[in-house]
């Protein structure tokens, strides 16, 4: 099972310990994309002109200082992706909080894409950065397109033989689209809020509590030690875990699953 996921805007600092060493982090075969973005990166927000680094990034100016951070990248403190990436998936996903089995599970299983790093897993050692999927630099021009060629390369490989659990938000899901054999065994969740107005059942889109049953549903699987083989084995384990799930397969060989969470209370 390979379960992609997408990073958080916030991350936490601090810490101690070494520096990035590139050639650490899992999927070698990125490694060259992930040089040139860096280096554009630490140059853009090295050059002292915070406001013209801002307007890259779409930053606010109350995010200056997180260009500082990013100059900085290569001697900053790294520390595990799981650690670094915070906020509301992460926070319901709670890695730290999981079994020794399921830990050992995240950590085969989760990949985290990102714009600088194109895609990592949660124990690689990586430092606390601001650099969005939807940023276009003025040299490598726009992230989503430029990592379509290394991820095409690299991502197949990776996937293995199993399910794909693709729970990305669009703008890192544009950096790599499973085809093939491989969108065959993709599964993708929308999360719908249903509640009953004026007798009538109404579903919508939930966004904040999105992010947290997605969390909470990876963490699921991990504790139960599920490994499903493919989407419907995945639609069985969710729904013998108390999801509320609805899907089909799709209608042509060749394409993603696409699986509703329906939830009647969003916390």
């Amino acid at each position: 099972m390979l379960v992609l996921l997408p990073p958080s805007e916030g991350k936490a600092a601090g810490g101690s310990g070494a520096p990035l060493r590139p050639e650490s982090l899992s999927l070698p075969g990125l490694a060259p994309a992930r040089a040139a973005v860096l280096e554009e990166l630490v140059a853009l927000c090295g050059t002292g002109d915070d406001t013209a680094a801002r307007e890259v990034l779409g930053l606010s100016e109350g995010l200056r200082g997180e260009v500082a951070k990013n100059a900085e990248l290569r001697t900053a403190v790294a520390r595990p992706a799981g650690e670094v990436y915070t906020g509301v998936l992460y926070d319901a996903l709670d890695l730290a909080g999981l079994t020794p089995q399921a830990r050992k599970l995240a950590d085969d299983a989760l990949l985290v894409f990102s714009g600088l790093w194109g895609a990592v897993r949660v124990t690689d050692r990586i430092p606390s950065y601001r650099f969005s999927m939807g940023v276009k630099l003025p040299g490598l021009g726009a992230l989503g397109a430029y990592w379509r060629g290394p991820m095409a390369e690299v991502l197949p490989g990776t996937a293995g033989e199993g399910l794909v659990l693709d729970l990305r938000s669009s703008a890192y899901a544009s950096a790599w689209k499973p085809k093939g054999e491989v969108a065959g065994r993709t599964a993708t969740v929308r999360v719908l809020h249903a509640q009953i107005v004026d007798g009538v059942e109404k579903r919508s889109v939930v966004s904040h509590f999105n992010k947290a049953t997605k969390g909470r549903m990876v963490r699921d699987l991990l504790l139960a030690g599920a490994v499903p083989a493919g989407p419907a084995e995945l639609v069985e384990a969710l729904r013998d875990l108390g999801y509320t799930v609805e899907a089909g397969a799709p209608a042509k060989a060749g394409k993603a699953w696409s699986l509703d969470v329906v939830v009647s209370q969003i916390h």
